[in-house]
């Protein structure tokens, strides 16, 4: 794919929208079960407010960027795109998706996030899904979540400000409970 000329790879794009229209949607491949040759850089990249390009250009349509997202790996010092025959690395600005919409939900041992992507990637916060939380030079607060594999969602900034308000202080600690599991913002004196 590395050496594929853009007229090449419309005509490859337009294959893989044929045989996704012709498939059920299945979530994420199994990438973690692939080692394939890596094929370089081809010029893909995401930047922080999730939106993906080639070389440039922004990818438009919503069904090629859920395939892509569905073959995305992080390995150890770079992101990927895997399938069994080959791989190809992806620029990230910040994290690879953007989790757009928030509800609560009564579970088991109490209240639980639920959270959807830009990629319709549905995760329920907890011990599998945590939260964590980073201090923007100039975003101020800024809440991930794990949605698979080593890639985070970066909550958009009305789900940042709806964690802060459903925030309680535990032991010192203002943060969230979601899925039995609590996750701290600050320190109590920090607010």
């Amino acid at each position: 794919m590395a050496d594929v000329d853009k007229g090449d790879a419309a005509q490859a794009v337009k294959g893989l929208g044929e045989v996704q229209a012709r498939f059920p949607v299945r979530g994420p491949a199994p990438v973690h079960l692939w080692n394939p040759p890596f094929c370089g850089d081809i010029g893909l990249k995401i930047d922080r407010n999730g939106a993906w390009f080639y070389q440039g250009s922004v990818i438009a349509r919503p069904a090629l960027v859920k395939l892509f997202a569905s073959i995305l790996r992080k390995d150890t010092d770079r992101y990927v795109l895997v399938t069994p025959v080959e791989m190809v690395s992806v620029e990230v600005e910040d994290a690879p998706f953007i989790a757009g919409e928030m509800w609560l939900e009564q579970g088991e041992s109490g209240p639980v996030l639920a959270l959807r992507t830009n990629v319709d990637d549905e995760v329920r916060v907890g011990a599998d899904h945590p939260l964590r939380f980073e201090a923007g030079p100039a975003d101020g607060l800024k809440p991930y979540v794990l949605v698979r594999g080593g890639l985070w969602a970066l909550a958009s900034r009305p789900i940042a400000l709806a964690l802060v308000e459903l925030g309680e202080t535990r032991d010192g600690m203002f943060g969230i409970e979601s899925g039995g599991a609590f996750f701290p913002i600050c320190r109590e004196g920090d607010l």
